[in-house]
């Protein structure tokens, strides 16, 4: 049986995991404590769950990227926000999708919002105007239950097989830490697939998600920086992913929607603009990225 280790992420997320963890009972659990000043370390002691204890604050991505390095025996790893609560057998068939499909790099669960029972997400995508978004997100309860191909997998919560993260890996960073936060999951999943790695949608996996912010969220109610982190990050994942076929085939929808976001930033959220500048900065490590993924 393929051997999975879950690694669940807490930022002085204490109360939390006392909800997330004993669903995982009898599985390998690793928690990535991120310099918590909580009950971090003793919750997660006490539902029998390792702990890589972080000396100092790091962003999302630097500490998902020093958890898998810990988590390096396991044949998969399944990635858990501390906000994510698993149904009972929520592993299993994950791990049996996993198993069945050796082309598989990742599989999504379906994510349920805990507070209205609808649909969180069914996978993620990147559109045709290259703008990343969850798939059914505010849907019916009963919705997206069938199983099928998505183009990627929420971070909330995603198996993904040992060896497609390693493939997909640059300079042994397998999110871009570059990009801190948003939208690292659909840079890896863009990434996954250009190295040939398909995710599957499991729908017989659930779990109940506490989203900080979505799509429903009004934008106000989500910091300017971090506003404008995403709308860099879009810009950043574009550069480094973006193929020539694909920029031929999808060239209308991306410029229309580049103009359209200036437009926006222009007249709506002027704090958006630092995004270009922020983008230009970072331009030689992106430029390094993109020789390494297009070259594979």
């Amino acid at each position: 049986m393929m051997t999975v280790t879950v690694v669940v992420l807490s930022v002085d997320e204490a109360g939390r995991l006392k909800a997330c963890l004993p669903a995982l009972a009898g599985e390998d659990v690793l928690v990535v404590d991120n310099a918590c000043t909580d009950a971090t370390r003793a919750v997660a002691e006490r539902h029998g769950a390792r702990v890589l204890a972080l000396a100092s604050r790091v962003s999302y991505a630097v500490a998902i990227n020093r958890g898998l390095a810990a988590a390096a025996s396991a044949d998969a790893v399944l990635l858990l926000n501390a906000d994510c609560v698993g149904e009972p057998g929520f592993v299993a068939p994950l791990r049996a999708a996993l198993e069945a499909d050796a082309g598989l790099g990742s599989v999504a669960p379906r994510l349920l919002r805990a507070a209205d029972g609808r649909v969180d997400a069914a996978g993620i995508t990147v559109d045709r105007r290259r703008k990343n978004g969850l798939v059914g997100h505010g849907a019916e309860p009963g919705a997206y239950a069938t199983a099928g191909p998505v183009f990627g997998a929420d971070g909330a919560a995603v198996l993904w097989r040992r060896a497609a993260l390693e493939d997909c890996a640059v300079d042994g960073e397998v999110l871009d830490e570059d990009m801190a936060l948003w939208a690292t999951e659909s840079d890896l999943a863009w990434r996954a697939q250009l190295r040939g790695w398909r995710c599957a949608y499991e729908p017989r996996a659930v779990a109940r998600h506490v989203r900080t912010y979505s799509p429903s969220t009004p934008r106000s109610q989500l910091d300017a920086a971090h506003r404008r982190t995403q709308f860099r990050n879009r810009l950043l994942m574009a550069f480094k992913n973006e193929t020539g076929a694909g920029l031929a085939r999808d060239l209308p929808w991306i410029a229309g929607y580049e103009v359209a976001a200036l437009g926006f930033a222009l007249l709506r959220e002027r704090e958006l603009l630092g995004a270009y500048r922020e983008a230009w900065a970072l331009r030689a490590p992106a430029r390094r990225r993109r020789r390494a993924i297009q070259a594979r």
